[in-house]
């Protein structure tokens, strides 16, 4: 029931936003909606937290430690992001850059990304899967181009063309797993249910699903961000509204990211080899310097934090390719901060912008005087997505780096190296915006300050001190990981 309740919240809610999503009390609804949601991920996560893992539908739903701490994510990330676009988006209204089709469109595909999330998430079959990924595809497309500015049509283009060329490879992927598992299990829908792949997956040919793995972590990559497949992604963040940027660096590229850990799992059992963990720490590997070397010449605000995420996502892709209790746990946990610290960034970039009336880094200045608020949750929101003690990103980069030079040390230099710079280069870049007098561009703004201190302060609770029930959460998860 709770399971239900979790989905068709969200679902409901964009139907009835479609209708009056440009009315007074449409972003309320947007709130209700995205809290009832939170809610019921909250009720399912204890109810796995008490009996374990469940199979739900007919075995179409699949719940256990691992997804389910990403929808509690997913759905706590949205909630925030749709108290923070209350007052984002009521600017863009009054301004002009959004007409009233336009704000039902956004608050009614708002809702639909959030169902489309969670379905991928829950459900246990491997297409289904695959078609939610594609349906959370089309639906932030559509919000990338909500402005219609050109460069707006061609970041979406740009994300559409890109994405579908990878959501086509990671088709071919999912009919090769098919293949191999047919053999097994038979055919029709059971071969497609991770239940079952799981319970077999020593017996399932090695050599279909190495190949099937290949063409996975090209399709399902693109989707998490990964180079050389990332070039959708800053077009995507700078062009968009910054609540989708907040959510697509937060939750999509998880979701991305948990489908290609699940068939890791499944290419390590019937290859009995590390081949799969291989391919992911190479690509994770080489977004990291990437993205790292890219921050250096950024100019404006959200491509600059979109290579940020580019280079977190393959910090926790490269951890959980090394394998291993340290190495998966930090993974699990960046996922966690990552999301939580980017998506308050974006929160202050967006305001930061607003308040400008520009995204070009060089023309933001005087954020501490102009707006304290804005100004030190940019200034901490840096502070802690660069790894400074005590916020929790410096514990998981901790953990993963103490695992590399463990079980990987000649690569521990390429992992510093790529940290190192983005340290630097984001330092670089937002020490200017923060500091310095009010310039005669500033305006005054009413920013949305509770999303960005509640992430912040979660972020920093957890480098302090993990609550038992979370740590215990992830070594649970880890164990089903292994």
């Amino acid at each position: 029931m709770t399971l239900l309740i979790l989905l068709s919240v969200s679902f409901i809610s964009a139907v009835v936003l479609a209708f009056v999503g440009d009315r007074k009390f449409a972003p309320e609804i947007n709130i209700l909606g995205s809290a009832a949601t939170f809610a019921a991920g909250v009720g399912l996560a204890i109810e796995v937290y008490m009996h374990g893992p469940m199979v739900a539908g007919n075995k179409f739903f699949f719940v256990d430690a691992f997804n389910v701490y990403l929808a509690v994510l997913t759905s706590f990330v949205s909630m925030t992001t749709a108290v923070f676009s209350r007052r984002y988006m009521r600017w863009e209204r009054e301004h002009g850059r959004v007409g009233h089709w336009g704000m039902r469109f956004y608050h009614a595909m708002f809702q639909l990304f959030i169902f489309a999330m969670l379905l991928a998430l829950l459900t246990n079959n491997v297409g289904v899967l695959w078609i939610a990924m594609e349906l959370a595809t089309l639906s932030t497309v559509l919000l990338v181009s909500l402005y219609r500015t050109p460069t707006a049509i061609e970041a979406a283009w740009k994300y559409f063309i890109l994405c579908g060329v990878g959501i086509a490879l990671a088709l071919f992927g999912t009919v090769l797993l098919y293949f191999a598992a047919e053999k097994v299990l038979g055919e029709g829908g059971e071969a497609l249910l991770w239940t079952n792949l799981s319970q077999v997956s020593d017996k399932l040919e090695p050599t279909v699903l190495s190949l099937a793995f290949v063409f996975l972590m090209v399709g399902y990559g693109t989707k998490v961000g990964l180079a050389p497949l990332h070039n959708w992604l800053p077009d995507a963040h700078s062009e968009g509204p910054t609540p989708i940027s907040a959510v697509l660096s937060g939750l999509l590229l998880n979701i991305a990211l948990y489908a290609l850990v699940r068939c890791k799992v499944l290419v390590d059992g019937a290859t009995g080899t590390h081949q799969a963990g291989y391919i992911m720490m190479g690509f994770g590997l080489l977004s990291i310097l990437v993205a790292a070397f890219s921050l250096l010449r950024q100019k404006d605000i959200k491509r600059m934090f979109a290579y940020s995420s580019i280079e977190h996502m393959g910090i926790a892709t490269f951890a959980f390719g090394l394998g291993g209790q340290i190495a998966t746990f930090g993974a699990l946990l960046h996922m966690l901060v990552h999301s939580l610290t980017k998506s308050s960034i974006f929160f202050t970039a967006g305001h930061a912008s607003q308040m400008h009336r520009t995204q070009e880094m060089d023309k933001i200045k005087g954020l501490l005087k102009g707006n304290p608020l804005v100004g030190w949750g940019l200034m901490f929101g840096v502070m802690a997505i660069v790894g400074m003690p005590p916020f929790g990103v410096f514990v998981s980069e901790f953990l993963i780096l103490t695992a590399t030079m463990k079980d990987a040390p000649l690569l521990t230099p390429l992992l510093l190296i790529g940290i190192g710079v983005a340290f630097a280069a984001l330092f670089r870049r937002v020490q200017p915006m923060v500091a310095g007098l009010i310039p005669a561009n500033q305006h005054p703004l009413k920013a949305a300050h509770i999303p960005v201190i509640l992430h912040l302060v979660l972020v920093l609770i957890i480098g302090l001190y993990m609550p038992d029930f979370l740590s215990q959460w992830f070594h649970t998860a880890v164990e089903l990981l292994k």
